[in-house]
């Protein structure tokens, strides 16, 4: 059942919060459009690759006028540096090979709205410990780290792929110390919820320190102090070892909201590809894209690996980098269009 993409609703603010200052029409634009901007480098662009946050309704440690105004001048200021493109990513020159499918750019692409993103919720923990938002909410980050754990499986080829219900019992002996990599973890919560579920081999990295230091002093507080928090950014990572699952929480959705997204996304799954061992699972938590447009996405990925000419029938199964193992089946559904669908899809892929 394919998912419907929808854009996240705004949190609803306390009693006597102020309204948030709109940016500049020249800011809230960019990424789209015909404007005038050029293509900055690729030092001059900040890189995404961290999970989704949306502010909290909890106090702030800052006026809230101030704490807005500083959020709405860190934002125009990252749209300045960044110089959106008006026209196609650098990757493809190509009008005809565009993707329908791209998500326009936006401020949620760029570490320096990350950075200070986590810088407020540490602070926030520091002075009311506030954890700060759990993105897709505390129910799907449950769902998928007991869903990634009966998947495990999967992995000793208990389940075939497509098995339309996995409830397997797993053996807690042959998955505990399975090592286990979330990307993009933001505060690490759901390396916490996976700690529940039995797993102790975990790792978290993000490429925001702000949102590592975060992750750490939860961890402590919590007490999972074995959870290992680093910070590394998935498009240019520094880890020199192999996975046998990875999870993603809403990063490769940020990374698509960059202005580059595109290209990004790619360099993204060739450094999953590379960190998650023959075997292993991928597992993709994402609001911006269906099922179906994660497959798409993934088979086109195996293509530009391998070339067409090896994606041919009865070759295929021999050239795919990942092949598609299940979905969630249990999110609440809703119709939009005449298509029925869910606001959130979690899949989970295997590395041949």
């Amino acid at each position: 059942m394919a998912g419907i993409r929808l854009t996240p609703e705004e949190p609803e603010m306390p009693v006597g919060t102020p309204p948030r200052p709109q940016l500049p029409p020249s800011v809230a634009g960019a990424g789209g459009g015909s404007g005038g901007l050029e293509m900055a480098s690729d030092d001059e662009r900040s890189v995404a690759a961290d999970s989704w946050s949306v502010r909290s309704e909890y106090g702030s440690t800052l006026d809230d006028d101030q704490r807005y105004a500083d959020a709405a001048e860190v934002l125009a200021a990252a749209a300045a540096s960044a110089n959106f493109p008006s026209a196609a990513s650098d990757y493809c020159s190509d009008k005809d090979d565009q993707d329908p499918s791209d998500v326009e750019g936006s401020m949620l692409g760029l570490q320096s709205y990350w950075d200070a993103s986590y810088s407020e919720d540490l602070a926030n923990f520091q002075e009311h410990g506030h954890a700060g938002e759990i993105w897709f909410g505390a129910d799907v980050m449950d769902t998928v780290a007991a869903w990634t754990k009966s998947l495990c499986n999967i992995i000793q080829g208990g389940v075939p792929s497509g098995h339309d219900d996995i409830k397997s019992e797993v053996d807690e002996k042959l998955f505990s110390n399975y090592p286990v990599l979330d990307v993009g973890t933001g505060n690490g919560l759901l390396l916490q919820a996976l700690a529940k579920q039995g797993f102790t081999d975990l790792t978290g990295t993000d490429y925001s320190e702000g949102a590592v230091e975060l992750a750490r002093n939860l961890a402590a507080r919590d007490g999972f102090t074995s959870i290992k928090f680093l910070v590394d950014d998935i498009l240019e990572t520094k880890l020199d070892r192999k996975f046998k699952i990875i999870t993603d929480k809403g990063t490769l959705d940020a990374i698509g909201l960059h202005p580059d997204g595109r290209a990004k996304r790619i360099i993204y799954w060739e450094s999953v590809s590379n960190l998650v061992e023959p075997g292993g699972i991928v597992v993709i938590t994402s609001c911006n894209n269906t099922k179906d447009e994660l497959l798409q996405e993934v088979e086109d990925f195996s293509k530009r690996k391998f070339g067409k000419e090896n994606m041919d029938e009865g070759a295929g199964l021999v050239s795919q980098i990942f092949r598609y193992i299940d979905h969630v089946r249990t999110y609440p559904t809703i119709m939009f269009g005449g298509v029925e669908g869910s606001q959130v899809c979690t899949v989970a892929f295997q590395r041949m």
